[in-house]
């Protein structure tokens, strides 16, 4: 266990690398530049092109930092990402070399003025159990690094979003809720998260929502290049995204975009119930071409009446490049909203009373969260995948 000074020192020294013009970027290219002169063996674990792997590695330091002071939740991350790692071929050798050379990395950004002994024991101390933690997981999970699965239907919903189904090879048991990752024949070594629309199964179907990123390397091809018989690499489930039945608290899910799946999932495992909290479910997009899923919501939610399902767009009309048609919402739905879904969500009050998740894009994530504090919501009542 850390205590409060180290964590603050290694808390300050990452917040001055997100200060920094360009810091993030930097301090991974030195990472990685360290890691790959030490163990020249490793650039084989990753792409071509690293530049979205540094984004990753960031992210997940930052989330690491953020939360050294919660060791249950902290310590779960961790396993689970030392287990993830195994689809690369990595082990836990492979953590230990790596926390050197992000000392190395950080120790050169911030210059030696600022590393003081305190300083470097601090670093060495959180990564050593940073490490250890991923090291452990990694070495002692029984699972097979990843699955075979197959598509057997791929759906283009929108010009930039499909779905898609598949077949795994064997069946994958997950939460709903939880995430997985996905390596496709298109893009080899580039693996991508994705959290499956719909609960685990025993016939081992999977599906995905997925949205093409404007300048991503995976998305546009899962959208534009997949065809049914490609053969999909899907690693074992991480995160934690779920209701507690264990308390007397209704729930509010707030859903953005494809950020929809995960929540979608969970709806549908309780709608196997016969008795449930109630669930106010706001599925949100820019334009309302975005309410991609609404009949399916709607079809829910008329047999689940403990089931409200809230339609929410930034725009009252499509773009004009949008050519195809925007499917009408059912008749007696909820009438559309409008405004950007923190927003919106907050208009109704601080839902302090509810266990809340909040599923889409990184900045859509940030602005409700925003949204939530400003009104009073209880932050340890919130739920939602590290950023």
């Amino acid at each position: 266990m850390l205590d409060a000074r180290a964590i603050s020192l290694v808390r300050a020294g990452f917040k001055s690398v997100l200060a920094a013009e360009n810091g993030p970027a930097l301090l991974a290219r030195s990472f990685y530049a360290q890691l790959f002169v030490d163990h020249p063996e490793f650039r084989a674990f990753f792409p071509a092109s690293m530049d979205q792997q540094r984004d990753h590695f960031v992210r997940a330091l930052a989330y690491i930092f953020d939360n050294l002071d919660r060791n249950e939740r902290v310590e779960s991350f961790l396993q689970q990402l030392g287990r993830d790692h195994r689809k690369h071929g990595v082990d836990g050798t492979h953590f230990r070399a790596g926390a050197s050379a992000l000392i190395s990395a950080f120790r050169n950004f911030v210059g030696n003025e600022v590393w003081t002994d305190e300083v470097e024991d601090a670093w060495h101390r959180t990564l050593a159990l940073v490490t250890d933690n991923m090291a452990v997981a990694a070495d002692s999970d029984e699972l097979p690094p990843y699955w075979g699965a197959t598509i057997v239907e791929h759906q283009r919903v929108l010009d930039d979003l499909a779905i898609v189904r598949l077949q795994l090879d064997e069946g994958i048991h997950y939460y709903p809720g939880q995430y997985v990752s996905v390596q496709i024949p298109q893009r080899p070594k580039l693996w991508r998260y994705l959290s499956p629309a719909i609960p685990c199964n025993p016939q081992g179907e999977i599906e995905f929502h997925v949205r093409r990123v404007s300048g991503g390397w995976v998305s546009p091809a899962m959208v534009t290049e997949s065809v049914v018989g490609d053969r999909w690499a899907v690693s074992p489930p991480l995160g934690g995204l779920q209701i507690d039945r264990g308390i007397d608290e209704d729930v509010l899910m707030i859903a953005g975009g494809t950020g929809l799946a995960p929540l979608r999932a969970q709806v549908m495992d309780m709608a196997r119930r016969s008795r449930n909290p109630r669930v106010h479910l706001f599925v949100s997009g820019t334009y309302p071409r975005d309410l991609y899923d609404a009949e399916t919501l709607w079809q829910l939610s008329l047999s689940n009446p403990w089931l409200t399902v809230v339609p929410v767009t930034e725009e009252d009309e499509n773009p004009w490049w949008h050519s195809g048609p925007t499917p009408e919402l059912p008749w007696g739905m909820h009438h559309r909203l409008h405004g950007p879904i923190g927003k919106v969500v907050t208009q109704f009050g601080s839902w302090a009373d509810r266990q809340i998740q909040i599923c889409g894009s990184p900045s859509m994530v940030r602005t409700t969260l925003y949204a939530l504090r400003k009104v009073g919501t209880p932050m340890e009542h919130v739920q939602h995948d590290p950023l």
